[in-house]
């Protein structure tokens, strides 16, 4: 029997994919979804298909995965998107540097599997906000949704933005700390019909998030 592991899926009207991704997760992980003011039932749609179902009234992607640490039990957390672009297969290989001791946080970088499947104003976003941790000492490509740490570490690092800036608080930080950061290539297909991206579905979304970012480039010292 495999030693569980916690999958925080942040959630916001994905009720068309949950199925497919939630029968898709390894033996021995464990969702945990975090509806963040679901209209379209998803909450139902992920209670049906075996996951734990918590509620963030707070809306923002950051307030979603926050809450979901909180209330996962296990040593190891991973955090997934639950739109269906990520193999939730892919897992156990961003899990094993950190259960070996080699990593202390384990994150996809997003290769697409056709065109047209990360819109050129996301992908040119996130280029521009990797650029800039890279300068300030944080090896990254990429603010992929899918990471793998232990999880009273990632909650001591003391991440404080709730919205999209989140990821990139956590990977300054996670630098600043001095933690060992894997980043393993994975693959990035279409959303699940029937979904929208918040930020990558329009150029509006691209432009929010990339404010958020700057904000925290801002905000939030880096490794020394």
């Amino acid at each position: 029997m495999p030693t569980p592991i916690d999958v925080v899926l942040p959630c916001l009207d994905e009720a068309a994919a949950l199925p497919g991704v939630l029968t898709a997760l390894p033996p021995g992980y464990r969702a945990i979804v975090v509806d963040n003011g679901s209209r379209d039932g998803s909450p139902e749609v992920a209670a049906r298909h075996g996951a734990r179902v918590v509620r963030e009234p707070r809306r923002g992607y950051g307030a979603a995965v926050h809450t979901g640490l909180e209330h996962a039990e296990t040593e190891l957390v991973c955090v997934l998107d639950a739109d269906g672009s990520f193999d939730p297969g892919e897992l156990p290989a961003l899990v094993a540097p950190v259960a070996s001791g080699a990593a202390d946080l384990a994150v996809g970088r997003r290769r697409p599997v056709s065109a047209g499947v990360w819109p050129w104003h996301a992908r040119a976003g996130t280029a521009l906000v990797a650029a800039l941790l890279r300068q300030r000492g944080v090896p990254l490509r990429d603010l992929s949704p899918i990471r793998v740490a232990r999880r009273e570490a990632l909650l001591a690092l003391g991440v404080t933005d709730r919205a999209f800036g989140y990821p990139l608080e956590l990977m300054i930080r996670a630098a600043a700390a001095g933690w060992r950061i894997h980043e393993r290539d994975v693959r990035y297909a279409p959303r699940a019909a029937g979904t929208r991206s918040k930020v990558s579905g329009s150029v509006r979304g691209t432009v929010r998030a990339t404010r958020d970012f700057l904000a925290v480039l801002r905000s939030v010292d880096g490794p020394r």
